[in-house]
C-alpha cells in the first residue's frame, strides 16, 4: 500500500477555485471542513482573532501527490500572509467501510 493523505488549510474565499482545479485534474473525492485557527496572519485587535479557513483532506496514491499539491497551491495562492499550508502524510492502512477491503486502483479519488 503506497497511499498518502494530503491535508491543506486554505482561505475560505479560495475554496471554489481550488475545487474547480481539483476537478479539472480528475480528483473525485475530497473532504472539506470549516476550521478556525491562526498562524502567520492573525489580528490580535479583534475580539476573536482566529480566522475562519477550510481544511481539505484527499487520499491519493504516491504518484498523484505532486499534481494534487501543485493544483491546490496554484489555486489557493494570493501571495499574502495567511494563504495556508499543504502537508503530505504517509498512510499505513486504508479501508473502504462498504466493502471492508482496501480500495482498488480506480476507486474514489485515487489516480488511475
Amino acid at each position: 500500500m503506497d497511499f498518502r493523505i494530503i491535508i491543506a488549510t486554505i482561505r475560505i474565499d479560495r475554496l471554489e477555485k481550488v475545487e474547480k482545479e481539483l476537478q479539472r485534474i480528475g480528483v473525485e473525492c475530497v473532504n472539506i471542513s470549516k476550521v478556525k485557527g491562526y498562524g502567520e496572519y492573525r489580528d490580535f485587535f479583534e475580539r476573536d482573532w482566529m480566522v475562519e479557513e477550510v481544511r481539505l483532506e484527499i487520499f491519493s496514491r504516491r504518484e498523484g501527490v505532486e499534481a494534487i499539491t501543485a493544483a491546490i497551491m496554484d489555486a489557493a495562492h494570493t501571495g499574502l500572509p495567511g494563504d495556508g499550508v499543504v502537508a503530505v502524510v504517509p498512510v499505513e492502512k486504508l479501508f473502504l467501510i462498504r466493502t471492508r477491503s482496501e480500495p482498488a486502483p480506480d476507486e474514489c479519488g485515487l489516480p488511475k
